[in-house]
C-alpha cells in the first residue's frame, strides 16, 4: 500500500506554541494554534507534517522553507546553509481541531538528546513553528478481516490516530511498546481491536525488541486480507516486514515507516 503523495500537499503553515503538557513520564504534548490552522485539511488516521523548529543559535527565517517536500523542495532545503536553515523532523498530528485553530503533536523526550525533544521540553507559548502537511500513510482496504498496529513510543501517536480513525466493526490487534506502563494512554480503539501496551524492562532499554518479540508470535489465521500497519525504529520495522511477508501477508497489504535508526535521526 503505498503513501499518499506528498506533493499534493504544499504551503506553509504557521503557527505559535499555545501551551505544553506533560502526558507521560517520556511524552510531551505541544499544542499549536493559529489563523494558518483553521485551513488545515483534516486527513486523519496517522495524519504527519514536516515541522519546522526555532533555532538555538539565533533567529529564525522559516522564509527559508520550500513550499514542499518533495524531492525538489527537500533539495533546496539542504542545499540552504546549515547556519540559517530551521531545523525540521517528521511529526505526526495527535489531534487536529480546526475549528478552533489548534492541534496537538506529542514528542518523546530523552532529556537532552536530539533536537524536537529537547524543544518541546523548554517550548514557549508564543515560540513560531512552521509545518508542511504531508498527508497520511495509512488507507484501510475495505475488504481487510482485521487490521495489525505495531510500533514503539515514537510511533505511539499515529497508532492512537489509527484506533481512533478506524471503523467501529474493525477487529485486530496493536502492539505498542513503551518505555514503562505510566506511558500508556488512554485510546479510542474499536471494541474488537485489542490493545496491547508492551512496557521494557528498563525504560532505556533499546526500543523496538518487545514489539518485534510480540509480532514474531503472531502467525496471521488469513494473512491474504491482513492489513498491517508497522511504524518506528527501522530494525522494528524492516524485521517485521519480513515476518509478516514470511507468513502469508501480502507486500501491497503492509505500510510500513522506518521513523528513525538507533544512533541516528531522519527528517
Amino acid at each position: 500500500m503505498a503513501f499518499l503523495d506528498a506533493r499534493r500537499f504544499r504551503g506553509h503553515h504557521l503557527a505559535t506554541v499555545a501551551r505544553r503538557e506533560q502526558v507521560g513520564p517520556h511524552m510531551v504534548r505541544v499544542t499549536l494554534e493559529g489563523e494558518d490552522l483553521t485551513g488545515f485539511t483534516a486527513h486523519g488516521f496517522d495524519q504527519w507534517v514536516r515541522l519546522f523548529l526555532p533555532r538555538t543559535d539565533g533567529p529564525t527565517d522559516y522564509s527559508r522553507v520550500p513550499q514542499g517536500f518533495g524531492i525538489a523542495g527537500a533539495l533546496k532545503y539542504l542545499t540552504t546553509g546549515s547556519g540559517v536553515r530551521p531545523p525540521v523532523r517528521s511529526y505526526t498530528i495527535r489531534e487536529l481541531r480546526p475549528e478552533a485553530g489548534e492541534l496537538d503533536i506529542d514528542f518523546v523526550a530523552h532529556g537532552d538528546e536530539g533536537i524536537a525533544g529537547p524543544w518541546a521540553q523548554r517550548a514557549r507559548a508564543g515560540e513560531q513553528v512552521m509545518m508542511i502537511d504531508q498527508g497520511r500513510g495509512f488507507d484501510p482496504d475495505e475488504d481487510a478481516s482485521s487490521v495489525l498496529l505495531v510500533g514503539e513510543e515514537s510511533a505511539l501517536p499515529a497508532l492512537l490516530g489509527i484506533l481512533r480513525d478506524l471503523p467501529r466493526s474493525t477487529a485486530g490487534t496493536a502492539l505498542i511498546e513503551i518505555p514503562e506502563q505510566a506511558d500508556a494512554q488512554e485510546h479510542e480503539a474499536p471494541e474488537d481491536v485489542e490493545v496491547r501496551w508492551l512496557p521494557r524492562k528498563e525504560p532505556h532499554d533499546r526500543p523496538g525488541v518487545l514489539a518485534l518479540e510480540a509480532l514474531r508470535e503472531l502467525v496471521p489465521s488469513d494473512g491474504a486480507r491482513l492489513q498491517a500497519y508497522l511504524a518506528g525504529e527501522q530494525a522494528l520495522v524492516a524485521e517485521g516486514r519480513r515476518h509478516l511477508v514470511a507468513n502469508g501477508v501480502p507486500k501491497k497489504r503492509i505500510v510500513f515507516t522506518g521513523y528513525w535508526k538507533v544512533g541516528r535521526a531522519a527528517l
